[in-house]
Protein backbone atom coordinates (compact mmCIF):
# COMPACT_ATOMS: atom_id res chain seq x y z
CA UNK A 1 0.00 0.00 0.00
CA UNK A 2 2.84 2.15 0.73
CA UNK A 3 5.11 1.86 -2.57
CA UNK A 4 0.91 2.47 -4.48
CA UNK A 5 0.68 5.31 -2.37
CA UNK A 6 4.22 6.60 -3.48
CA UNK A 7 4.21 6.32 -7.08
CA UNK A 8 0.68 8.00 -7.13
CA UNK A 9 2.38 10.85 -5.01
CA UNK A 10 5.49 10.55 -7.67
CA UNK A 11 2.74 10.85 -10.36
CA UNK A 12 0.96 14.00 -9.23
CA UNK A 13 3.70 15.50 -8.52
CA UNK A 14 4.94 14.83 -12.20
CA UNK A 15 1.64 16.07 -13.70
CA UNK A 16 1.43 18.73 -11.51
CA UNK A 17 5.32 19.52 -12.39
CA UNK A 18 4.06 19.22 -16.29
CA UNK A 19 1.06 21.52 -15.38
CA UNK A 20 2.97 24.70 -14.12
CA UNK A 21 5.88 23.92 -16.67
CA UNK A 22 2.95 24.38 -19.57
CA UNK A 23 1.68 27.29 -17.58
CA UNK A 24 4.70 28.92 -17.56
CA UNK A 25 5.05 28.66 -21.69
CA UNK A 26 2.12 29.11 -22.29
CA UNK A 27 2.28 32.40 -20.33
CA UNK A 28 5.84 33.42 -21.41
CA UNK A 29 4.77 33.26 -24.75
CA UNK A 30 1.19 35.57 -24.73
CA UNK A 31 4.08 38.22 -22.76
CA UNK A 32 5.98 37.49 -25.69
CA UNK A 33 3.08 38.16 -28.15
CA UNK A 34 1.83 41.52 -25.90
CA UNK A 35 5.24 42.99 -25.92
CA UNK A 36 5.99 42.65 -29.22
CA UNK A 37 7.69 45.59 -30.77
CA UNK A 38 6.20 46.49 -34.02
CA UNK A 39 8.21 49.00 -36.17
CA UNK A 40 5.80 50.42 -38.62
CA UNK A 41 6.17 53.63 -40.32
CA UNK A 42 2.58 53.93 -41.93
CA UNK A 43 2.49 55.36 -45.44
CA UNK A 44 1.31 59.18 -45.02
CA UNK A 45 -2.84 59.55 -45.60
CA UNK A 46 -4.40 62.81 -46.70
CA UNK A 47 -6.05 63.99 -43.63
CA UNK A 48 -8.11 67.52 -44.98
CA UNK A 49 -9.99 69.09 -41.91
CA UNK A 50 -12.80 70.99 -44.32
CA UNK A 51 -16.44 70.64 -43.49
CA UNK A 52 -17.14 68.14 -45.29
CA UNK A 53 -14.53 65.62 -44.78
CA UNK A 54 -15.38 65.83 -41.21
CA UNK A 55 -18.57 65.74 -41.22
CA UNK A 56 -18.76 62.38 -43.28
CA UNK A 57 -15.73 61.09 -41.07
CA UNK A 58 -18.56 61.83 -37.95
CA UNK A 59 -20.72 59.48 -40.36
CA UNK A 60 -17.77 56.88 -40.49
CA UNK A 61 -16.86 56.90 -37.19
CA UNK A 62 -20.57 56.18 -35.92
CA UNK A 63 -20.94 53.21 -38.22
CA UNK A 64 -17.13 52.00 -37.45
CA UNK A 65 -15.87 53.32 -33.75
CA UNK A 66 -18.85 53.87 -31.67
CA UNK A 67 -19.90 50.42 -30.79
CA UNK A 68 -17.24 50.01 -28.70
CA UNK A 69 -15.56 53.57 -28.04
CA UNK A 70 -18.98 54.98 -27.55
CA UNK A 71 -21.17 57.44 -29.05
CA UNK A 72 -19.31 60.27 -27.79
CA UNK A 73 -15.56 58.04 -28.42
CA UNK A 74 -15.25 58.73 -24.72
CA UNK A 75 -14.16 55.14 -24.16
CA UNK A 76 -16.22 51.81 -22.78
CA UNK A 77 -16.10 49.14 -20.27
CA UNK A 78 -15.35 46.70 -23.10
CA UNK A 79 -14.95 43.22 -21.00
CA UNK A 80 -14.44 43.26 -17.81
CA UNK A 81 -13.85 39.64 -15.75
CA UNK A 82 -11.19 40.05 -12.80
CA UNK A 83 -10.58 36.30 -13.24
CA UNK A 84 -9.56 36.97 -16.84
CA UNK A 85 -8.90 39.96 -18.05
CA UNK A 86 -10.07 43.71 -18.30
CA UNK A 87 -10.60 45.56 -21.32
CA UNK A 88 -11.78 48.93 -21.92
CA UNK A 89 -12.27 50.74 -25.47
CA UNK A 90 -9.99 53.85 -25.04
CA UNK A 91 -11.07 57.21 -24.67
CA UNK A 92 -10.51 58.77 -28.72
CA UNK A 93 -10.97 62.49 -27.89
CA UNK A 94 -8.55 65.22 -26.69
CA UNK A 95 -10.03 64.97 -23.03
CA UNK A 96 -8.39 64.02 -20.03
CA UNK A 97 -7.80 60.65 -20.10
CA UNK A 98 -7.66 60.47 -23.95
CA UNK A 99 -5.22 59.35 -26.25
CA UNK A 100 -6.57 62.08 -28.99
CA UNK A 101 -4.17 64.60 -26.89
CA UNK A 102 -1.08 63.17 -28.09
CA UNK A 103 -1.39 61.15 -30.77
CA UNK A 104 0.02 62.55 -34.05
CA UNK A 105 -1.42 62.02 -37.72
CA UNK A 106 0.98 58.75 -37.91
CA UNK A 107 -0.40 57.38 -34.79
CA UNK A 108 -3.97 57.12 -35.97
CA UNK A 109 -2.56 55.60 -39.16
CA UNK A 110 -0.72 53.21 -37.31
CA UNK A 111 -3.64 52.64 -34.46
CA UNK A 112 -6.33 51.82 -36.74
CA UNK A 113 -5.03 50.36 -40.31
CA UNK A 114 -2.28 48.77 -38.81
CA UNK A 115 -3.38 47.80 -34.92
CA UNK A 116 -0.62 48.65 -33.37
CA UNK A 117 -0.18 51.64 -31.00
CA UNK A 118 2.38 54.57 -30.91
CA UNK A 119 4.64 52.51 -28.89
CA UNK A 120 4.90 49.64 -31.26
CA UNK A 121 2.79 47.43 -29.57
CA UNK A 122 -0.24 45.44 -30.96
CA UNK A 123 -3.60 47.08 -29.77
CA UNK A 124 -5.51 44.15 -28.17
CA UNK A 125 -9.12 43.51 -29.96
CA UNK A 126 -8.38 46.54 -32.36
CA UNK A 127 -10.61 45.19 -36.15
CA UNK A 128 -7.45 46.29 -37.97
CA UNK A 129 -7.14 43.56 -40.34
CA UNK A 130 -10.94 44.74 -41.55
CA UNK A 131 -9.87 48.35 -41.41
CA UNK A 132 -6.87 47.39 -43.53
CA UNK A 133 -9.25 48.02 -46.27
CA UNK A 134 -10.33 51.41 -45.79
CA UNK A 135 -9.12 53.91 -48.52
CA UNK A 136 -7.13 56.58 -47.76
CA UNK A 137 -10.28 58.97 -48.43
CA UNK A 138 -11.96 57.49 -45.73
CA UNK A 139 -9.62 56.60 -43.25
CA UNK A 140 -8.42 60.57 -43.85
CA UNK A 141 -12.26 61.29 -43.20
CA UNK A 142 -11.92 59.34 -40.14
CA UNK A 143 -9.11 60.66 -38.67
CA UNK A 144 -10.24 64.35 -39.42
CA UNK A 145 -12.99 63.36 -37.34
CA UNK A 146 -11.21 62.13 -34.30
CA UNK A 147 -9.01 65.04 -34.67
CA UNK A 148 -12.02 68.05 -34.32
CA UNK A 149 -14.35 65.66 -32.00
CA UNK A 150 -15.48 67.59 -28.72
CA UNK A 151 -12.68 66.32 -26.04
CA UNK A 152 -14.52 64.01 -22.94
CA UNK A 153 -13.13 63.69 -19.85
CA UNK A 154 -12.90 59.80 -19.29
CA UNK A 155 -10.13 57.96 -17.85
CA UNK A 156 -10.36 54.17 -18.71
CA UNK A 157 -8.89 51.72 -17.07
CA UNK A 158 -7.04 50.24 -20.19
CA UNK A 159 -5.76 46.41 -21.10
CA UNK A 160 -4.56 44.12 -18.33
CA UNK A 161 -4.74 40.26 -18.32
CA UNK A 162 -4.34 37.75 -15.30
CA UNK A 163 -2.22 34.57 -15.50
CA UNK A 164 -4.96 32.57 -16.65
CA UNK A 165 -5.95 35.42 -18.95
CA UNK A 166 -2.66 34.91 -20.93
CA UNK A 167 -2.56 30.78 -20.85
CA UNK A 168 -6.08 31.23 -22.68
CA UNK A 169 -4.93 33.94 -24.82
CA UNK A 170 -1.69 31.50 -25.65
CA UNK A 171 -4.08 28.88 -26.62
CA UNK A 172 -6.21 30.75 -28.85
CA UNK A 173 -9.34 31.29 -27.01
CA UNK A 174 -10.13 34.36 -27.18
CA UNK A 175 -9.46 34.08 -31.38
CA UNK A 176 -7.56 36.72 -33.67
CA UNK A 177 -7.43 39.59 -30.83
CA UNK A 178 -4.56 40.54 -31.70
CA UNK A 179 -4.58 42.09 -35.63
CA UNK A 180 -1.09 42.91 -35.90
CA UNK A 181 0.03 39.42 -35.54
CA UNK A 182 -1.95 38.84 -39.74
CA UNK A 183 -1.53 41.88 -41.43
CA UNK A 184 1.17 42.11 -43.69
CA UNK A 185 1.80 45.73 -42.88
CA UNK A 186 4.15 45.76 -46.14
CA UNK A 187 1.29 45.24 -47.95
CA UNK A 188 0.02 48.27 -49.67
CA UNK A 189 -3.98 48.65 -49.05
CA UNK A 190 -6.21 47.78 -51.69
CA UNK A 191 -7.71 50.81 -54.05
CA UNK A 192 -11.16 50.91 -52.68
CA UNK A 193 -13.77 51.79 -55.60
CA UNK A 194 -15.38 54.29 -56.32
CA UNK A 195 -18.94 54.78 -53.74
CA UNK A 196 -21.77 53.25 -55.22
CA UNK A 197 -24.96 50.93 -55.10
CA UNK A 198 -22.21 48.03 -56.48
CA UNK A 199 -21.61 45.10 -55.62
CA UNK A 200 -18.31 45.85 -56.04
CA UNK A 201 -18.85 48.63 -53.29
CA UNK A 202 -20.51 46.39 -51.30
CA UNK A 203 -17.43 43.77 -51.24
CA UNK A 204 -15.68 46.87 -49.68
CA UNK A 205 -18.33 47.92 -46.84
CA UNK A 206 -18.44 43.96 -46.01
CA UNK A 207 -14.29 43.92 -45.63
CA UNK A 208 -13.94 46.99 -43.82
CA UNK A 209 -17.28 45.95 -41.23
CA UNK A 210 -15.92 42.98 -40.81
CA UNK A 211 -18.51 40.62 -41.30
CA UNK A 212 -16.65 37.58 -41.99
CA UNK A 213 -15.42 37.43 -38.45
CA UNK A 214 -18.54 36.15 -37.26
CA UNK A 215 -19.76 34.57 -40.42
CA UNK A 216 -16.63 32.61 -41.38
CA UNK A 217 -14.27 33.51 -44.23
CA UNK A 218 -16.63 32.45 -47.15
CA UNK A 219 -19.82 34.35 -45.45
CA UNK A 220 -21.29 30.41 -45.24
CA UNK A 221 -21.60 30.46 -41.52
CA UNK A 222 -19.10 30.99 -39.24
CA UNK A 223 -18.48 32.08 -35.08
CA UNK A 224 -17.93 34.94 -33.29
CA UNK A 225 -14.74 34.44 -30.65
CA UNK A 226 -16.72 35.44 -27.80
CA UNK A 227 -17.92 31.63 -26.35
CA UNK A 228 -21.58 32.71 -25.98
CA UNK A 229 -22.27 33.97 -29.24
CA UNK A 230 -24.54 31.95 -31.11
CA UNK A 231 -23.56 30.89 -34.63
CA UNK A 232 -22.94 33.43 -37.66
CA UNK A 233 -25.70 32.26 -39.73
CA UNK A 234 -24.52 31.73 -43.87
CA UNK A 235 -25.00 34.75 -46.05
CA UNK A 236 -25.02 34.07 -49.37
CA UNK A 237 -27.50 32.60 -51.47
CA UNK A 238 -27.63 28.91 -49.97
CA UNK A 239 -28.57 30.19 -46.75
CA UNK A 240 -31.91 32.43 -45.84
CA UNK A 241 -30.62 35.38 -48.35
CA UNK A 242 -32.27 32.70 -51.44
CA UNK A 243 -35.53 33.89 -49.01
CA UNK A 244 -35.07 37.50 -49.12
CA UNK A 245 -35.60 40.50 -51.20
CA UNK A 246 -33.52 43.72 -51.57
CA UNK A 247 -36.05 45.29 -49.68
CA UNK A 248 -36.47 42.63 -46.63
CA UNK A 249 -32.74 42.60 -45.97
CA UNK A 250 -33.02 46.61 -45.94
CA UNK A 251 -35.73 46.20 -43.72
CA UNK A 252 -34.61 43.74 -41.57
CA UNK A 253 -31.20 45.87 -40.85
CA UNK A 254 -33.46 48.91 -40.02
CA UNK A 255 -35.72 47.58 -37.72
CA UNK A 256 -34.40 44.47 -35.69
CA UNK A 257 -32.17 44.36 -32.58
CA UNK A 258 -29.69 41.82 -31.57
CA UNK A 259 -27.34 41.49 -28.69
CA UNK A 260 -24.55 40.18 -31.47
CA UNK A 261 -25.69 41.17 -35.17
CA UNK A 262 -24.65 44.94 -34.72
CA UNK A 263 -27.76 46.03 -36.82
CA UNK A 264 -27.44 49.86 -34.81
CA UNK A 265 -24.25 50.28 -36.50
CA UNK A 266 -25.36 49.01 -39.60
CA UNK A 267 -28.38 50.97 -39.61
CA UNK A 268 -26.45 53.83 -39.50
CA UNK A 269 -25.39 53.47 -43.40
CA UNK A 270 -27.24 54.78 -46.33
CA UNK A 271 -29.51 53.05 -48.43
CA UNK A 272 -26.99 52.78 -51.24
CA UNK A 273 -24.45 51.36 -48.72
CA UNK A 274 -26.86 48.88 -47.43
CA UNK A 275 -28.45 48.12 -51.03
CA UNK A 276 -24.55 47.80 -52.19
CA UNK A 277 -24.29 44.85 -49.33
CA UNK A 278 -27.38 43.11 -50.58
CA UNK A 279 -25.81 43.06 -54.35
CA UNK A 280 -22.69 41.76 -53.34
CA UNK A 281 -24.08 39.05 -50.73
CA UNK A 282 -26.86 38.25 -53.89
CA UNK A 283 -23.64 37.54 -56.28
CA UNK A 284 -21.63 35.05 -53.67
CA UNK A 285 -21.99 31.53 -54.89
CA UNK A 286 -24.76 29.42 -53.20
CA UNK A 287 -22.64 27.41 -50.08
CA UNK A 288 -24.08 24.95 -47.69
CA UNK A 289 -24.22 26.15 -44.30
CA UNK A 290 -20.59 25.59 -42.29
CA UNK A 291 -20.84 24.65 -38.94
CA UNK A 292 -17.37 25.74 -38.04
Amino acid sequence: MKKVLKWMGIFLGGLIGLILVAVFILSSSANARLNKAYAIQPAAVVISMDNASIEEGKRLTSIYCASCHGEDLGGTEFFHDPALAIVDAPNLTSGRGGVGSHYSDADWVRSIRHGVDPQGRALFIMPSKDFYHFSDAHLGQIIAYLKSVAPVDHETNGFSTTLLGKVLLAVGAFGDTLNAESIDHDNPPEIAPLPAASAEYGDYLVNTFGCRTCHGSELAGGKDPNPDAPPGPNLTPGGNLANWSEQVFITMVRTRQSEWMPFESLNKMSDDELKAIWLYLESLPPQATKTK
